[in-house]
């Protein structure tokens, strides 16, 4: 205990307040989640962002728009590698425990997909597809722009994300897309 103490003591005093910030917010959006009519929503809009939205939509496009929906759908799956490889090295380098497992006050509404959690990969991936499938489908970026949002709302929400892990996340996807769209511009469809 006594370490733990030191290491806590020697810290900057702005991280220490940017932690209690962080523990707080997430604490305050965790609570949101006691009524079931919000709590399933975030967990339905979670459930997508697994993966199942944007696999759905790689499978559409090729057969919706031909040939640059395949470039398309080969865009998002080439970023969606990228953007798995690094948040994985990102949660296994920092080991940050969920807010679920490092607070009494925070519950998880739903099962995690790993132990981890800093960066959020719901959100990275989210923000990273939304921004490719925006720059290629402008007339869709409404519905991309409210999913992304909610579906990184929805991982503070049900106890298993900080505010700077949702944070980190939405920069580090937008970032990557960015970067995919600096190597290869989709033709507005």
């Amino acid at each position: 205990m006594k370490l733990k103490r030191y290491l806590y003591e020697e810290r900057p005093s702005w991280v220490v307040k940017c932690e209690h910030l962080d523990l707080t917010l997430g604490r305050w959006l965790n609570l949101c989640g006691l009524l079931p009519l919000i709590c399933q929503p975030f967990r339905w809009i979670s459930r997508l962002g697994d993966g199942l939205i944007w696999y759905a939509i790689m499978l559409i496009l090729p057969l919706l728009l031909g040939w640059s929906g395949v470039l398309l759908t080969l865009q998002m799956a080439l970023t969606g590698l990228a953007c798995t490889w690094i948040y994985l090295f990102i949660k296994r380098s920092t080991s940050r425990r969920r807010p679920c497992d490092a607070s009494d006050s925070i519950e998880a509404r739903m099962p995690p997909l790993d132990k981890y959690s800093f960066p959020s990969g719901h959100t990275l991936h989210a923000v990273a597809f939304s921004t490719l499938l925006i720059a290629g489908l402008p007339q869709l970026a409404g519905f991309l722009i409210t999913f992304t949002l909610l579906v990184a709302l929805s991982r503070m929400v049900l106890g298993l994300h900080y505010p700077s892990d949702v944070l980190i996340g939405a920069l580090l996807g937008w970032l990557l897309a960015r970067l995919s769209l600096a190597i290869h511009v989709p033709l507005p469809l």
